[in-house]
């Protein structure tokens, strides 16, 4: 809850910057806490970009006090093997190698590796040595762009 809640409070300051907010990772308790924020936009990342996102949201986070103790705020590009979370980033790279696990088994299969084939609102289409299968968004747990080397 505490990730959605930090993703709620964050979205709009890293959009107002020009960016999107891809993912967040959020670790906190103990000395080694982390809240990790991905962005993104169509002409790439830089270390400028990043530097500007994490002083504003750091800021904000400064305000709002939103997280128990300590942790450290890091800020960094979705990189090659990018998390897909939303219908957007399915429908962006759809024709890529995806790599998708699902939260339980669907038809007894969990893991999925193949090309996307389509993404709506509420299924994506991959192919899988030569099988499409459908999947449902709200079963995925995870999903990652497979580099092309």
């Amino acid at each position: 809850m505490v990730r959605d809640e930090l993703k709620n409070l964050l979205e709009p300051v890293v959009e107002g910057l020009g960016y999107e907010l891809t993912d967040i990772e959020v670790r906190v308790g103990g000395k080694d806490g982390v809240v990790r924020l991905f962005i993104d936009r169509p002409e790439g990342i830089g270390l400028q970009d990043c530097e500007a996102v994490s002083r504003q949201v750091s800021a904000t986070l400064d305000v709002e006090d939103p997280l128990p103790g300590h942790y450290v705020l890091e800020v960094s590009s979705p990189g090659l093997d990018r998390t897909l979370t939303k219908v957007e980033h399915f429908q962006r790279f759809t024709g890529e190698m995806v790599k998708v696990k699902l939260r339980f088994p669907l038809d007894g299969r969990r893991n999925y590796r193949g090309s996307l084939k389509s993404a709506t609102e509420e299924n994506i289409e991959i192919e899988v040595d030569g099988e499409s299968y459908r999947l449902p968004l709200a079963t995925i747990e995870s999903a990652r762009l497979v580099p092309s080397l």
